[in-house]
């Protein structure tokens, strides 16, 4: 398995976005042709039309994450714009603005502990329906460092050999939020929880919208393959989370003030770099709930 890594251009090619008609009402600038896209040409302060709404709809689909730079929300604009995606989700554990269990705290500094999101993971995978999409404004930053790396799981699911695909097809694995949780935010003051969420979920499912299959398991949430004995299952994960952080499936997004990032978690896995101490990155995310992978 080791070598499998450098054998994966041919399935590679093969995902690549293809070219599409032109957009109407936003402008598109891809990062890489795997995955991520800046998006220009739109105020998300401003009431979108649902012209503006199809084809961020659309970019998000072909690109898995997007971006935009330059947008000065408040509040209530920021949690406007998720709601054209679907109805807003509320983290099991992470703090909140007062009032607001929508909008969740995204904030590092010389005190903190621990950053948001340091290793590769998909956000509350352990809940029975995670989330849909999470969307990020960054309001401050750091002067270096702070950047977030984004893979794609169609083109991780895309580069596993046939004979591995056949293995994965039908198994489910195991995510839980116990161990991730408990005691992580001990720092903002949150008290724990009596429990938190865990769950089952097929190792590949398939995205509603576009109809692509892609791998959902996951270093930070997922705990076993269910069905096979456990050192089969530790080395079978071990080895997809190798394979999830080659470099061809990633792009990297440098953060400047009231930037957003709006990533597609069916598809997509993420990674915060908390390399800006002491300085600070604060923002917040409103995340838009999802349906039971499948």
């Amino acid at each position: 398995m080791q070598g499998s890594l450098s054998t994966n251009a041919g399935p590679l090619i093969r995902h690549v976005v293809e070219e599409s008609a032109p957009y109407e009402t936003i402008t598109i600038d891809r990062l890489t042709p795997i995955i991520g896209a800046e998006v220009g040409g739109i105020d998300l302060s401003k009431p979108l039309s649902n012209r503006q709404q199809d084809e961020v709809h659309r970019a998000l689909a072909e690109n898995c994450v997007i971006f935009f730079r330059d947008q000065q929300l408040t509040p209530d604009q920021h949690m406007a714009f998720g709601r054209l995606f679907g109805e807003l989700h509320v983290h099991p554990a992470a703090p909140h603005e007062p009032g607001i269990p929508e909008l969740m705290i995204i904030h590092a500094d010389k005190d903190s502990p621990r950053a948001n999101g340091e290793g590769w993971h998909t956000d509350v995978s352990c809940e029975i329906e995670p989330p849909m999409g999470s969307i990020l404004h960054i309001e401050k930053c750091p002067p270096k460092g702070g950047d977030t790396l984004f893979a794609s799981m169609y083109a991780a699911y895309d580069a596993l050999s046939d004979r591995l695909k056949a293995y994965l097809d039908g198994m489910t694995a195991r995510h839980d939020g116990e161990h991730v949780y408990r005691g992580l935010f001990t720092n903002y003051g949150l008290a724990d929880k009596p429990s938190y969420p865990r769950a089952e979920h097929p190792v590949v499912r398939t995205h509603p919208v576009t109809g692509k299959k892609a791998l959902y398991v996951n270093a930070g949430f997922t705990r076993s393959l269910v069905g096979v004995p456990r050192d089969e299952s530790d080395a079978m994960l071990r080895y997809l989370y190798q394979h999830m952080e080659n470099p061809l499936f990633q792009c990297r997004f440098r953060w400047r003030e009231n930037s957003i990032a709006f990533w597609d978690n069916r598809c997509v896995q993420h990674r915060a770099m908390w390399d800006y101490w002491p300085h600070t990155r604060s923002g917040h995310r409103v995340t838009v709930k999802g349906d039971r992978p499948f």
